[in-house]
């Protein structure tokens, strides 16, 4: 079956009396224009927007029939999720986790960002207070650059700079 855009959101979708099965995602495949996934239900899914931007969101409807509608899940993961003071947190906070060009996310007040040790490190060594929770990351901050991996995935030129240059005690 071939996806080539969301046809609404389960928030206001009705979906009464229809078999629901969820397309699980990671924070970072709602922003692939093209993939192939399988639902939980175990339904093969090609993904494949034509436009530029297009990002999947939690509840979006991918596909509905008669007896079924196919919803985007996106599951949770380890993250580091600060809660700044004031403002002047919030900004010098986003601005230094925006200057190592490392995905960004606002939701309920909480900064969060996917969790890397050396990140977490530094932020402690800063002066912050984060802290590793298991969360959805749903908000990830428009950007010039989407998040994306070359070989590992979620790994950054900086995390591998800073493991690099890390004690080997983990």
């Amino acid at each position: 079956m071939i996806i080539n855009e969301t046809i609404g959101n389960i928030i206001d979708y009705p979906v009464q009396g229809k078999n629901v099965d969820y397309l699980d995602l990671e924070w970072f495949e709602t922003t692939k224009r093209i993939q192939r996934k399988k639902t939980r239900q175990g339904i093969d899914l090609a993904i494949k927007f034509l436009r530029e931007g297009q990002r999947l969101r939690e509840g979006d409807v991918l596909y509905d029939d008669e007896t079924k509608v196919i919803v985007v899940n996106v599951v949770e993961t380890e993250a580091i999720v600060m809660k700044p003071a004031s403002m002047l947190e919030m900004g010098t906070i986003c601005y230094e986790i925006g200057n190592k060009h490392i995905p960004l996310f606002i939701q309920n007040d909480e900064v969060l960002l996917p969790f890397e040790m050396p990140m977490y490190r530094w932020l402690e060594a800063s002066g912050f207070s984060p802290e590793k929770q298991n969360v959805k990351l749903l908000n990830l901050l428009k950007s010039n650059v989407e998040p994306h991996g070359h070989g590992s995935l979620g790994s950054t030129l900086f995390t591998k700079i800073l493991k690099m240059a890390a004690p080997k005690d983990e």
